[in-house]
């Protein structure tokens, strides 16, 4: 057939990096029921070995030749830190020459979405030292990193930033059945500078976004409520498996 792949240099590694999202919530202090402190974070993992031993980096590994890239990244999700399923969504590829002191290292990032129960047991495998979470700006603008892994959370961080505003992505981080306070809390969190003070009317009746969410009711149809969070009950939803077609333009 005329093709040797003798003639081509391939990559010395293809790793599966997975940025890891998740929600705390911590409850407040204080005599007034009130939403708890949500906070977004990153898990990482401390590096034990050369390159960059010491440092904080993402989890993952490298690609086997007996799986996908996806595979991959699910299974070293699971091995480095003992989560199992959750939102997993690939992100991209990165290949900056000089990214990995090991060689020539072609990076495909993804990301996951974690609700916070899921990371009680984790745990950090052989080839890795700690697991910690951390706060996303701590991770931005404090933390040392190795390889491009600062410059591969910052673009994690837009995408889901994104998604949260355009998209029914703010389930990952809720109980089946919320108040729509919770939920306007979640994309705060998320999307600090998200403002709508309407935000109630619009998600309950603007034509675009009918359907994505219903009122939870008892068998009889009688709307359940939940005072957990407020002096007064309000009212409790859930996702509907109806995704929107949103424009900007609407």
């Amino acid at each position: 057939m005329g093709y040797s792949p003798k003639k081509y240099r391939t990559p010395d590694g293809v790793p599966a990096d997975i940025v890891m999202f998740t929600l705390t919530k911590r409850e407040r202090k204080t005599v007034t029921k009130t939403l708890p402190i949500r906070e977004l974070k990153v898990m990482l993992i401390r590096r034990k070995s050369w390159p960059f031993a010491g440092m904080w980096a993402l989890p993952g590994g490298f690609c086997q030749e007996s799986e996908s890239i996806y595979d991959a990244a699910k299974r070293e999700l699971k091995e480095e830190t003992g989560v199992d399923g959750g939102h997993l969504e690939y992100l991209g590829v990165y290949s900056k020459p000089g990214r990995d002191p090991r060689g020539w290292i072609i990076s495909n990032a993804f990301f996951a979405l974690v609700e916070e129960w899921m990371l009680e047991s984790r745990q950090a495998a052989d080839d890795a030292g700690e697991v910690g979470l951390f706060g996303i700006d701590e991770v931005l603008n404090e933390l040392e990193l190795a390889f491009d892994h600062r410059e591969i959370i910052q673009d994690a961080y837009h995408r889901i930033q994104q998604q949260m505003l355009h998209s029914t992505i703010a389930r990952q981080f809720l109980p089946e059945q919320f108040t729509l306070s919770e939920l306007y809390q979640v994309i705060q969190t998320v999307v600090p500078e998200f403002s709508e003070p309407n935000f109630i009317r619009k998600i309950t009746s603007t034509r675009s976004r009918q359907g994505i969410l219903e009122e939870v009711r008892d068998e009889n149809g009688k709307p359940l409520s939940s005072n957990q969070y407020s002096q007064r009950p309000a009212q409790l939803y859930r996702f509907t498996d109806y995704v929107p077609l949103l424009s900007i333009y609407t």
